[in-house]
């Protein structure tokens, strides 16, 4: 299926725009094989995960044992066999900062710790414009850095209450529609969105990104009505849009009226 012809609140074959990666302090945790199943749901909610990466001490037989439900799971186990404290702290952070500049850096970054060392690193994360989602253990959490990421904390016995809400929303949203006005709607702010972090805007992206940013696009099989048409495709939904004056479409790029003219 081509961007020109995706379905209406489906996935293309471009990957959507948001992705994110899994951080994983084993030593300061106990995440538990369910817990990380459902951080890897969770994860999936914030975008394409790239990676979930776990460290432990090869050293510690509880940290192996902890690593090895997560690792059945599809977690990469990083080993940090040294005897120094904070070592499989100070690898974490090398590894979350040299991700940060790698060919596909992650948008969002999901630390599982409450350890304080990661104060400063997830700062900077913050102020290079990355979205920072900490799980702590209660009673393990230093207060520093529940402040620094607000309301993107949470205990790591919240995950089944975050992911629960939106599993059952995915499925209410199955063979659902949108009216046209909502869904010019998404598509502006999807526009503007993409401009604002440097991105293209052609169709395939511009439809996976509202799918990032707006639930209710999620499983959505047709938008209507207007002038007495309904819309299956995307494509079919650019055009009118384009038709009625609302977005721009130039060399299969997507530019949104009132931003031209505001540039003007």
């Amino acid at each position: 299926m081509t961007d020109n012809h995706s379905a209406i609140g489906k996935q293309t074959e471009q990957l959507p725009p948001l992705v994110s990666t899994i951080y994983v302090d084993i030593q300061n945790t106990h995440l538990t094989q369910i817990l990380g199943s459902q951080l890897l749901e969770f994860a999936k909610f914030q975008g394409i995960l790239i990676e979930a990466k776990v460290y432990y001490n090869s050293l510690c037989p509880a940290q192996v044992s902890a690593k090895n439900k997560l690792q059945k799971l599809g977690f990469k186990c990083i080993d940090v066999p040294c005897p120094l404290k904070n070592s499989a702290d100070n690898q974490l952070m090398v590894d979350c900062l040299d991700d940060s500049y790698s060919n596909r850096p992650p948008d969002t970054v999901i630390l599982v710790s409450g350890d304080g060392d990661f104060v400063n690193s997830v700062r900077n994360l913050k102020d290079r414009g990355k979205k920072v989602i900490v799980f702590a253990q209660r009673g393990n959490v230093k207060q520093k850095l529940k402040e620094l990421v607000g309301s993107d904390f949470h205990f790591l016995d919240e995950l089944p209450s975050l992911v629960a809400p939106k599993t059952q929303q995915q499925i209410e949203n199955v063979q659902c529609h949108l009216t046209y006005n909502e869904a010019v709607e998404y598509l502006i702010e999807a526009i503007k969105t993409a401009l604002s972090k440097g991105k293209g805007t052609g169709l395939g992206f511009i439809n996976n990104l509202m799918l990032q940013l707006f639930p209710k696009y999620q499983g959505v099989t047709f938008v209507g009505q207007h002038q007495g048409k309904t819309f299956s495709r995307f494509s079919e939904l650019v055009k009118a849009a384009v038709k009625d004056g609302k977005i721009r479409l130039q060399d299969q790029q997507l530019f949104v009226i009132e931003a031209d003219k505001l540039s003007a």
